[in-house]
């Protein structure tokens, strides 16, 4: 029987805490893979950059890591993208496989508040990583205060942000002139 993290996310763009948590869950965690789930749209309807460019963009920033496995189970199933939808498709997909959820610790006591999020931890028990600002215990590890907005705000006004984002990743963003203002 494996173990799979299953890391969603807007990613939009995916930044260095990304690929910091990530390469953390699979050095640390009892787990076999990591699966990265970008949302397909948010549940809240917040607008994102389009699918398939924050899909390229998870490629790029993962592509470091031996196995990470970028995801398109939310795009399939189209729609909002409701963590609970989410991983009951990867249990189905992955029958032998124990799920587990990485989700930072600025989230942990929004899950109740989540569509069936009493159902979560059920399905996929929490794989918690320190978020900078929101250190639950002494025990966990914090990421880096990095936010997907203030790369945006900062690529928006051509700002510097080579040191928030992987370099191929801001060379994407460039490229295809997302986050413009």
């Amino acid at each position: 029987m494996s173990a799979l993290a299953v890391f969603g996310g807007s990613f939009d763009p995916p930044h260095v805490g990304h690929v910091l948590a990530a390469s953390w869950v699979l050095c640390t965690a009892a787990v076999d893979r990591l699966l990265v789930v970008p949302a397909f749209a948010h549940a809240f309807g917040k607008e994102l950059a389009p699918f398939e460019h924050r899909r390229a963009m998870c490629e790029l920033a993962f592509d470091p890591l031996r196995g990470v496995t970028v995801s398109d189970v939310e795009a399939r199933a189209g729609g909002p993208s409701y963590t609970v939808h989410t991983l009951e498709r990867l249990r189905a997909a992955h029958p032998g496989a124990t799920l587990r959820l990485v989700i930072g610790s600025d989230l942990v006591e929004q899950v109740p508040t989540w569509h069936e999020g009493h159902r979560v931890p059920e399905l996929a028990p929490l794989l918690v990583v320190g978020r900078g600002g929101h250190v639950r215990g002494t025990e966990d590890v914090s990421m880096p205060e990095v936010s997907s907005s203030e790369v945006r705000r900062r690529l928006a006004g051509d700002e510097p942000a080579d040191a928030l984002v992987p370099r191929a990743v801001l060379a994407y963003a460039r490229e295809k002139g997302l986050y413009r203002a």
